[in-house]
């Protein structure tokens, strides 16, 4: 498809640029964040499902407690915290495991940079839908069983970076929304859809709007 061709060739130019543009806050966050706090610099979390439901590891600077998707849920002190972070659509507004480090980097967004390496890999694009976890995926959809089918047209696209959910609203949008969103990114994807997207893009950054 040719559509495909250009969008892959688009984003490897785009992911070695913005490497190159982005190096001197990459190594800032990295010793911002070694500074802050034990543990590495990529966050240690569960695989996200890409194209066609295949599970990848998502590349992210660490923006909380080292191990921190594990003592969410498995210790049971934590129980009541983790059924509010289901409840929420996987997010939690006050989440007590993020630093302080972190904080800052997940409101500009500056968590999502590494990403770039696995839009060189080729599991995500620049722009396309939320990667989800798959038990969110399976869990949300228990919640909201109409959107069985729009989960199917968002698996088959690539995960992006950003994407139309994150310049609409972000982590304020709920589940049943946000994957049609995305299921309608999916649908009508375009070079142009996609530009108009990443042109979007830097004001939600900075905006830190809904960033959670």
């Amino acid at each position: 498809m040719f559509y495909d061709i250009i969008k892959r060739a688009l984003d490897i130019f785009s992911s070695i640029i913005l490497i190159i543009i982005f190096l001197p806050v990459i190594i800032l966050s990295i010793i911002a964040i070694k500074l802050d706090s034990r543990g590495p610099f990529f966050a240690d979390t569960p695989k996200r499902v890409g194209r066609y439901g295949k599970l990848f590891r998502m590349y992210k600077f660490r923006s909380m407690v080292q191990n921190a998707h594990s003592m969410l849920t498995n210790s049971p002190e934590n129980s009541r915290l983790y059924e509010e972070y289901k409840k929420s659509g996987y997010k939690l507004r006050n989440d007590p495991r993020i630093t302080k480090v972190g904080r800052t980097i997940r409101k500009y967004s500056l968590d999502e940079i590494p990403q770039f390496i696995n839009v060189l890999k080729g599991e995500m694009s620049l722009v396309g839908p939320r990667a989800y976890y798959a038990d969110e995926l399976r869990d949300q959809q228990k919640k909201y069983p109409y959107t069985k089918e729009a989960v199917k047209i968002v698996l088959s696209a690539k995960p992006g970076i950003t994407g139309i959910w994150q310049v609409s609203g972000r982590s304020e949008i709920n589940f049943d929304k946000r994957i049609q969103l995305d299921a309608n990114y999916a649908s009508k994807r375009s070079v142009f859809f996609d530009l108009y997207i990443i042109l979007k893009t830097p004001l939600a950054m900075l905006s830190g709007k809904g960033a959670m």
